[in-house]
């Protein structure tokens, strides 16, 4: 009885905790933490932003921003970028780590980086002509796909 008891505990916790982890919400701009309203004023101040969504995971709570353009952004929590995927034009320049663009310019010099992801492995960039590279923290590069 013991062991019935403790697996539906288990179950009815799992269960809650998935129904709480996949919840999007449609915000406005103006709910994003301050960090991510500053990126986006002074990268894509230009830009028409469609929508943004929230998303609450289990601990935290993770925000996207689509603009009219198909461009789309990703935020942690805090507000720090995680992911910049510029379907329909490149990521500004300002975004990308000098280093990263060094290289890019002096190996790619045709193409344009359209879409950068970070974590704390480090980035990984997708460039026009649809190569990924992948860089460490200390922005060497560990990968071309």
């Amino acid at each position: 009885m013991k062991k019935l008891a403790f697996i539906l505990t288990c179950m009815l916790t799992l269960c809650t905790t998935l129904a709480i982890a996949d919840n999007d919400k449609v915000i406005i701009v103006k709910q994003l933490p301050q960090t991510a309203q500053l990126f986006l004023k002074s990268h894509f101040q230009n830009s028409k932003v469609a929508l943004v969504k929230m998303e609450n995971k289990v601990v935290t709570k993770d925000y996207e921003v689509t603009f009219v353009n198909g461009n789309k952004i990703d935020f942690d929590s805090k507000g720090n970028w995680e992911e910049v995927d510029c379907k329909a034009s490149s990521v500004p320049a300002k975004v990308v780590p000098v280093q990263i663009q060094r290289y890019v310019k002096a190996n790619y010099p045709n193409e344009k980086i359209v879409k950068i992801e970070r974590d704390r492995k480090g980035y990984e960039i997708k460039l026009s002509n649809r190569m990924e590279l992948t860089f460490d923290t200390k922005y060497q590069l560990t990968k071309i796909d």
